[in-house]
């Protein structure tokens, strides 16, 4: 079985024989005569020459997003609370969810109402909204979040995350 020494200030690492003897620098052998014919040196080691490593704070990238659409949104609340969503949960009013018509179930978008440049991520897990001129249909917590509950509606913009 062969061992490795390497001790601080070392200029050298030992490989020892099946003896499990151990040895220094050359010049200070601890191994016996007759024992030393199983001892190979190795070249010297140096030193590794490392700097300190600073502390990096992680840096969280924005999420990209892609423009979809600009158009007028609504919000459904509290009156459809635990009925089925197209995607088969139920609704809760106070999650940030959206109905979008062609959308696949799933995506996330961010809406931004125009008015006041307030955003939201909200996910898509219905299909709607079934008035013709409406381009989505968000939470009531979504709403809120982006300022349109007073009103019912509002021009928003659409991002989809990529």
């Amino acid at each position: 079985m062969t061992t490795f020494l390497a001790r601080c200030g070392a200029k050298y690492i030992v490989a020892l024989g099946a003896a499990g003897l151990m040895t220094s620098t050359p010049g200070h052998a601890v191994i016996p005569h007759d024992l030393a014919a199983g001892v190979e040196t190795l070249a010297p080691v140096a030193k590794p020459n490392f700097a300190p490593v600073e502390a990096i704070a992680p840096v969280e990238a924005e999420p990209a997003f892609e423009h979809l659409a600009d158009g007028e949104a609504s919000y459904y609340g509290r009156e459809l609370a635990g009925n089925r969503t197209a995607s088969g949960e139920r609704f809760n009013p106070g999650g940030l969810t959206a109905a979008h018509r062609t959308l696949p179930l799933g995506t996330k978008l961010k809406v931004t109402n125009k008015s006041n440049g307030k955003s939201v991520v909200v996910r898509i897990n219905d299909r709607g909204p079934f008035i013709k001129k409406r381009l989505i249909d968000v939470s009531l917590g979504a709403a809120q979040q982006i300022g349109m509950v007073s009103a019912g509606h509002a021009m928003v913009r659409l991002e989809m995350l990529r």
